[in-house]
């Protein structure tokens, strides 16, 4: 009889605790890296520095958990959702936005600025973060680096 309680304080605790699954380090990584080796991209590599630059700044979102970029020296992605939103599901996310690019002519059919930015080139570093909002929602943010200014060549080709 006094397992009970124990077993339903853990069973409890298992809905309350957010969950690390898919949001590792090598979680973002391989999600992106997926997205480039398909397009025949270099792989991107984790960086300590832009992902403390990334938890900074979801940090400074909790409060309210708006999807206003940041304007710092890294290009960005964000995204927000459900307590129980992932890295990897944000990252699908992102990528799915392939389908309104043309890389024939470079542009964009509806939202695609997302999906460039998993795919760009020339980003090399990359560091993500994830923080539960006061308001029970999730933002999941991004950094890569280098900053892409006026991209106007192909994603994927010099």
């Amino acid at each position: 009889m006094k397992l009970i309680p124990i077993i339903l304080a853990a069973l409890l605790a298992t809905l309350v605790l957010p969950s690390k699954a898919q949001d590792s380090p090598q979680d973002y990584l391989t999600a992106h890296n997926q997205a480039r080796t398909a397009v025949g991209v270099a792989p991107i590599q984790w960086d300590e520095r832009v992902a403390a630059y990334a938890r900074s700044y979801a940090d400074q979102r909790r409060g309210d958990c708006r999807l206003i970029h940041s304007g710092g020296p890294y290009g960005e992605n964000l995204a927000w959702g459900s307590s129980d939103l992932s890295g990897v599901r944000a990252v699908n996310l992102w990528v799915n936005e392939k389908a309104n690019y043309n890389y024939p002519s470079n542009t964009c059919n509806g939202v695609c600025g997302h999906y460039t930015q998993v795919v760009w080139r020339n980003s090399a570093r990359l560091g993500c973060a994830k923080v539960r909002c006061n308001n029970g929602g999730t933002i999941i943010v991004c950094s890569y680096d280098p900053l892409a200014i006026g991209r106007t060549r192909s994603l994927t080709n010099e």
